[in-house]
């Protein structure tokens, strides 16, 4: 008798609290699914970023980005340690001490990740649905749980946001104190004060969150109608497909090159004892043995090398050539190894010319590097005379990039041969990135070792005049762009006008010259 009154007293208890729960999404206007499209445009919709934006709602892989990336492996180690605890934690504490784990410490200025990393993994996340909501809206206005400094340069350069309402974090000295500013109240009072400015009305504001989340119980106040999601439903979701990307992801920073949710990232630190020797011993095997045992004990060790040929772009000499031939090679950018493989597939070394290498990678590197000083006359000067001495490899775009996109040649090339070997490089990579903007740039190509399996396909193509194409006189400039074009058809990347300065200008704030540069001319 005792059990069942209390499984009746449970049951009664349980339906009070879902009525109560019902009736606190319904307070604040109409509750239905997705808005009717037909309205959206005359409407500012307010949108729950994580309840409503991503397909999925935790929040800890973008704060290990944010470990990893600012902090270091030590810091993301931490957080990793941690994750028990933060599980078991309420939402808001669960937040407060990953803010506390990743910012403390970190100086405010010198913070890029959320401008330079995470929109990658962000975009990643976007489901296709949500992002079709969003992008109708006349007015479009962002709430987040986590910081602003995370979220606001995603949300703004991507998705073409308005107004970011995050949390805000504590500046001391600065440098970020790891505590937060008790932003939820500020939000809410931020979003009455835009709703009152006179750009939008009361009666023209929709929100857009999921029943998970938090954040629209001091928000959606405001709105007339409500469109709630649940995490069933958006586990059902497509992903944002790159080719609907408001704006082309050209250009990210950062080494990890997956999503790194928890049981990835142990994945990370397990593999890093193995990893690390392993990127050491296919160093030495690079720089000690000949090419013809390097290149079998590198694929012994899960390093692997493809020379794509076929039988319109086989390149006659990459089994050797004659003693006295002295040819240019100009390919795109992938890595710092990108000579390196085409020397490997050459069987003889060639020699490179570099911008802003680190003197520690031009220590250690097998083949000869020639530094250029970014003074037209005295580069072409440096290029003529090298290719006298030997075969030359040239990577005109001047400065890598990771995705599928070709930034634009420098016709510098063209000036110093009259024929050129074009090449086209491919990289893959699982768990590393083996490129960045950051201080440690001589660490690139031991990250790109790191991977479990990397991969580099190489594909000769024909010589190609550099003074005319199909028979017709041409500048320089016009053989450059031809040239990018036919890498690019054969790689299917898409080529861009952007160069190297546009590159760190966006991700590290600088024109990309390694200290001591300056010293070196």
């Amino acid at each position: 008798m005792i059990s069942k009154a209390l499984l009746e007293s449970l049951y009664l208890f349980y339906r009070f609290m879902l009525k109560r729960l019902r009736n606190s999404y319904t307070t604040y206007g109409r509750t239905h699914k997705y808005p009717p499209p037909e309205k959206l445009s005359t409407q500012t919709i307010v949108c729950d970023m994580e309840g409503a934006l991503l397909r999925t709602s935790s929040t800890f892989p973008y704060f290990m980005l944010v470990a990893l990336e600012a902090g270091g492996f030590l810091r993301g180690l931490l957080l990793l340690a941690l994750y028990p605890l933060i599980s078991c934690l309420s939402r808001e504490l669960a937040l407060r001490l990953m803010v506390l784990v990743c910012f403390l410490g970190v100086r405010k200025e010198s913070f890029r990740v959320g401008r330079a990393v995470l929109p990658k993994f962000f975009l990643e996340d976007v489901g296709l649905e949500a992002f079709e909501v969003l992008r109708r809206g006349g007015r479009r206005v962002c709430v987040s749980s986590m910081p602003t400094a995370m979220v606001e340069g995603f949300l703004k350069e991507y998705l073409n946001v308005e107004v970011v309402l995050g949390r805000e974090l504590k500046v001391v000295g600065g440098y970020y104190t790891g505590l937060m500013e008790e932003s939820e109240v500020k939000a809410g009072l931020a979003l009455e004060e835009l709703l009152a400015g006179g750009r939008v009305t009361e009666d023209g504001v929709v929100g857009f969150g999921g029943y998970s989340s938090s954040l629209h119980q001091h928000l959606f106040t405001c709105c007339k109608d409500v469109y709630l999601v649940s995490e069933v439903e958006k586990r059902r979701w497509q992903q944002l497909p790159r080719s609907r990307y408001p704006k082309p992801l050209v250009f990210h920073d950062g080494r990890i090159a997956f999503r790194p949710t928890p049981m990835s990232t142990l994945c990370i630190y397990l593999w890093l004892p193995l990893g690390f020797p392993l990127a050491v011993a296919r160093v030495l095997v690079f720089i000690c043995l000949p090419y013809a045992l390097s290149v079998p004990l590198l694929a012994a060790l899960g390093m692997r090398n493809r020379f794509v040929t076929s039988s319109s772009t086989a390149h006659p000499k990459a089994d050797g050539g004659s003693p006295g031939s002295r040819q240019l090679y100009i390919s795109n950018h992938r890595t710092l190894l990108d000579p390196l493989c085409i020397a490997a597939v050459l069987r003889r070394n060639v020699t490179a010319t570099t911008y802003s290498v680190s003197p520690i990678n031009e220590w250690i590197s097998p083949i000869r590097t020639i530094r250029l000083t970014r003074n037209r006359e005295e580069d072409r000067r440096r290029m003529k005379k090298l290719l006298e001495e030997g075969d030359l490899v040239v990577c005109p775009e001047g400065t890598t990039c990771r995705e599928p996109y070709l930034l634009r040649f420098s016709p510098l090339f063209a000036e110093v041969s009259q024929e050129v070997v074009p090449v086209a490089l491919e990289t893959s990579v699982t768990m590393f990135y083996g490129t960045s903007t950051s201080k440690f740039k001589y660490l690139d190509p031991l990250y790109f070792l790191m991977n479990p399996s990397p991969c580099y396909e190489v594909e000769f193509m024909g010589e190609v005049a550099t003074r005319s194409i199909d028979g017709k006189e041409c500048s320089s400039y016009e053989i450059a762009n031809h040239l990018q074009g036919q890498i690019g058809r054969l790689l299917g990347f898409e080529c861009t006008n952007l160069t190297r300065k546009d590159k760190y200008l966006m991700l590290a704030g600088t024109e990309g010259i390694v200290e001591g540069d300056n010293k070196r001319r």
